[in-house]
């Protein structure tokens, strides 16, 4: 997938084909997807907004129908009342009157009619009572108590009970539509309180009726289905929303949702807020338009909820289908405007890209022209190809004459300079002749002066070195057996004086550059590196040193073992010096390896102090060049004479303020004919 996203990226920024389609099309493609986004967006809010208000106004319509069915139920019942059958037995008070009344319910679509006297109204709220006296008749909504609904009949009481399908609870209590008539006797004074009501728990006719009125045939979609609910609190008591969502048919076979309860978003904005509310809301077991408002009581308190609403789905399938057939006609039109841009560019693509071609075939070294592109002479591609078949040809005649001319300058050259080349060469050699012969000259001439000093070094010590030697020999007889006790510290005193008198022959040998020395054998460095340890493990302590091993196993060397011992010495001693306190010493051993091969053994001694500039770096090694203090300046120039003797050889890395690394190279076998001298 990247691959081919960078093949179309090169493509469209190094060919005038996709750069001219790219510019064609993106403008194209961007005012198609505005248009897509901004149709999306105005039909999202058109659409959503105008089912919110339908719904709304088909709530204001179900609450009208209400209202009016009130009214009715009002007018039927003062119908009742001025009937000629009721005025009779009223004037003849007949003492059966009050069971008449109760019998007639059925007569005028109510589920009770009751008929109180004037010592009702002590139940009834002040609000009532005092319309009541003004002989203006009341309709209104009621909760009544299971007590209150079984004193007027039984049946109607059970005829009220809805069942919770949440918890199984049973609501006992319900909803009225309660109307009140006064009526007076002869004097004025009001005498007796004709009672109708209209039990809504469990009723179908008026929410079908309300539903049918709202949602008449052909008013929604086929697959879609107006729903009216009334609710006790947040229970559905009356609906004709279906238990299943089966709307294939309209038919509500399985069931209604009596007995459920509404969503809790709702209850809070209705029920206790009072509030009316329009939006989508979760209707039992999916999503619908809804809207709900609250039914209140005669006392302006909400008892309870009316609900309209349709199901959110079958318009978002509209919708979505509307977008879709949106979406191909616009894909359509852009295939065929991007078909016909292509198509028309084409005449101008060739040419450019037959251009293209005979540019990239001479930038390979092919000898092509571009010929006739097919168009009219005037046209200014077929000028421009024109234009550059002769610039081909001409250059193609300067390169013959370069090629010539330069052909004749390179014999030229390389005749004169033939002679010269050969000078040059002689002149090397003898440069580098001299060089060798004025290092050697200034080394003869340091050794010689060193050499000197050093015999007279070596002389004076091993006088003092000899008294040493014999009173030791004389301590050690004269305790006798008691010389047990400290014979480890005399054996280390014998030792040391051994060292001593290795130095000092070590110094004369150096004197005597070429005189005879100790003998070359073959040695393991890593047992030697331990045993220098062990001679600056103290001076290493008083400083705060910590010595550190970093060995593997080098191949053994020839090498002088004393002289090995007095370099690995002193340049631990100068490491530690370096660092004025509290450090770290590492010495390391490895195997010297180059181009492959095995050629002896490497020390390296690093200390961590102060370095040295590049200055003091390049006389290092001279002798008597020193940067402490209370150096001689000798250490460093005999370690290198001495190791020199076996073709051993010290190198040296530094870093101001950060430490310095000694590399001694041991190689695996001496120089052959020293070798002989050595031990001849």
């Amino acid at each position: 997938m990247m691959l081919s996203l960078s093949l179309w990226k090169r493509r469209v920024q190094t060919m005038v084909r996709y750069r001219l389609l790219w510019l064609n099309s993106v403008p194209l493609f961007l005012t198609l997807f505005a248009l897509v986004v901004i149709t999306a967006f105005w039909s999202v809010h058109y659409t959503w907004q105008n089912a919110l208000n339908d719904v709304g106004s088909k709530l204001s319509i179900a609450n009208n129908s209400i209202v009016f069915l009130q009214k009715e139920q009002g007018a039927e019942l003062r119908g009742f009342v001025e009937s000629y059958p009721f005025q009779i037995k009223l004037k003849e008070k007949d003492s059966d009157f009050t069971n008449w009344v109760i019998d007639q319910a059925g007569r005028y679509n109510s589920d009770y009619i009751a008929l109180h006297p004037i010592s009702y109204v002590d139940q009834l709220p002040a609000t009532i009572v005092k319309a009541l006296s003004l002989g203006i008749s009341r309709t209104f909504f009621q909760v009544m108590e299971p007590d209150t609904l079984k004193n007027i009949s039984p049946v109607l009481a059970s005829k009220a009970y809805v069942v919770n399908k949440e918890d199984n609870s049973i609501e006992k209590r319900g909803l009225i539509s309660r109307t009140l008539i006064p009526i007076f006797n002869e004097h004025g004074h009001l005498e007796w309180i004709v009672d109708s009501g209209i039990l809504l728990n469990n009723s179908t006719f008026l929410v079908d009726r309300i539903r049918d009125l709202i949602y008449p045939e052909g008013d929604l979609a086929a697959d879609n289905y107006g729903t009216v609910t009334l609710f006790l609190d947040n229970l559905r008591i009356s609906t004709n929303v279906p238990l299943h969502n089966d709307f294939a048919n309209k038919s509500l076979n399985q069931g209604r949702a009596i007995g459920t309860m509404v969503s809790a978003e709702v209850k809070n904005n209705v029920i206790e807020n009072g509030e009316r509310w329009v939006n989508r809301a979760y209707v039992y077991n999916t999503w619908y338009i809804s809207a709900y408002q609250p039914i209140r009581d005669m006392n302006d308190k909400v008892i309870g909820m009316l609900y309209t609403g349709y199901l959110e789905w079958p318009l978002l399938k509209q919708y979505f289908q509307n977008l879709v057939e949106a979406g191909v006609t616009i894909l359509i039109t852009l295939l065929l405007s991007t078909t016909f841009v292509h198509r028309g560019a084409r005449d101008l693509f060739q040419p450019i890209e037959k251009i293209h071609y005979v540019v990239k075939s001479v930038q390979m070294g092919k000898d092509v022209r571009i010929g006739d592109l097919g168009l009219n002479n005037h046209h200014e591609l077929a000028s421009l190809a024109q234009q550059f078949d002769n610039m081909l040809d001409q250059l193609q005649q300067r390169n013959l004459e370069i090629q010539l001319a330069s052909k004749e300058l390179e014999s030229k050259v390389e005749s004169r300079t033939a002679s010269l080349h050969e000078k040059t060469i002689e002149l090397e050699q003898y440069i580098k002749l001299l060089k060798q012969a004025q290092d050697k000259l200034i080394m003869s001439e340091k050794l010689a002066s060193l050499g000197e000093l050093t015999a007279g070094i070596a002389h004076e010590i091993n006088n003092p070195t000899a008294v040493i030697l014999g009173n030791t020999e004389l301590i050690k007889y004269e305790l006798g057996e008691g010389a047990e006790v400290i014979s480890e510290e005399l054996d280390t005193i014998m030792e040391q004086i051994d060292r001593i008198r290795n130095i000092t022959r070590s110094l004369l040998q150096y004197s005597r550059q070429g005189g005879i020395q100790d003998q070359v054998t073959w040695q393991y460095i890593n047992p030697i590196i331990e045993e220098s340890v062990t001679l600056v493990r103290t001076g290493a302590h008083k400083r705060d040193i910590e010595v550190e091993f970093d060995f593997e196993q080098p191949p053994r060397v020839e090498v002088n073992r004393h002289h090995l011992l007095q370099v690995l010495v002193n340049l631990q001693m100068n490491g530690i010096h370096a660092m004025n306190s509290k450090g770290k010493l590492i010495i390391r051993s490895r195997t010297w390896c180059e181009e492959g091969e095995e050629r002896g053994a490497i020390i390296e001694v690093e200390d961590f102090g102060s370095g040295m500039t590049s200055e003091q770096l390049s006389r290092i090694f001279d002798p008597f060049y020193t940067t402490k203090r209370e150096g001689t300046g000798l250490g460093l120039s005999v370690s290198q004479s001495l190791l020199s003797q076996t073709d051993g050889e010290i190198k040296v890395c530094s870093q101001l303020e950060k430490g310095s690394v000694f590399t001694v190279y041991l190689p695996t076998k001496s120089n052959q004919q020293q070798y002989d001298n050595l031990v001849g």
